[in-house]
């Protein structure tokens, strides 16, 4: 299970990787150091399935680079990245935001040490909803 949960994260760097890499393509990057950018975005993507734990500071790192160089697209960045890699990145996010998080981590350990499958989408939505929306 926790493969599936370190996929869906690796999916969405992949997916935010497209967006950067448009962004490159479409001129609309001033520093010529987009390139820079990139090669180290890449070699997260392939060190973090390797070795997670010690790819969350590069993680981090590249995220929190994405809100600083690229601020026209801080809002395409997937709030779950935000969360994934925590520390430096928590700081782009809302009180609010983090204990909807929390509560969802809360969730997935909780599945996970009693063997049942966690759909890490399927829970974000439910939490997200109103306090008086009913949550089959």
């Amino acid at each position: 299970m926790a493969s599936t949960h370190l996929d869906h994260h690796l999916a969405l760097l992949t997916h935010l990787r497209g967006i950067l890499v448009a962004l490159g393509e479409a001129e609309l990057v001033e520093d010529d150091t987009h390139g820079l950018f990139l090669e180290r975005y890449d070699e997260l993507l392939v060190e973090l399935p390797k070795d997670p734990e010690n790819s969350l500071y590069l993680g981090q790192d590249l995220i929190s680079q994405i809100f600083h160089r690229y601020p026209q697209i801080a809002h395409l960045v997937p709030r779950d990245l935000l969360w994934f890699f925590g520390g430096d990145c928590l700081h782009f996010m809302p009180d609010e935001e983090i204990e909807l998080y929390q509560n969802l981590d809360e969730r997935r350990y909780e599945a996970e040490a009693n063997g049942l499958p966690f759909d890490w989408t399927q829970e974000k939505q439910l939490l997200a909803l109103p306090p008086e929306s009913p949550k089959h």
